[in-house]
């Protein structure tokens, strides 16, 4: 049975090489801004420098609470190689209850 997620974020970024969003998610993780990242390829098609690009990327998606959300995107901007990252988070609206508290304890002061 799934329940409301109660403030749960995906925070998503991308990198040009899969060591790079790698080394960021364990970054991330170690920092218990996000319980879990999954890192994955993508192509990425988008306009850049007055011409449409298409490009092989690595997806990062983090996952989170909401009141780390800022601090998330701080950490993340700080560490990224590109002009203007993307950085977005979208909610989590239901899942499954035992998953979304483990990412809550997850990401909890220690």
């Amino acid at each position: 049975m799934a329940t409301r997620s109660g403030g749960i974020l995906v925070v998503t970024t991308t990198h040009d090489e899969e060591a790079k969003a790698r080394a960021l998610a364990a970054e991330v993780v170690r920092a218990r801004l996000a319980a879990c990242a999954q890192v994955y390829p993508v192509r990425s098609v988008y306009w850049w420098d007055g011409e449409v690009q298409d490009t092989a990327e690595w997806r990062t998606d983090f996952k989170t609470r909401g009141e780390l959300a800022d601090a998330l995107v701080e950490f993340i901007g700080e560490r990224h190689e590109y002009d203007t990252p993307e950085v977005v988070a979208v909610p989590v609206v239901t899942g499954s209850p035992a998953y979304l508290e483990w990412v809550r304890a997850e990401t909890a002061e220690r």
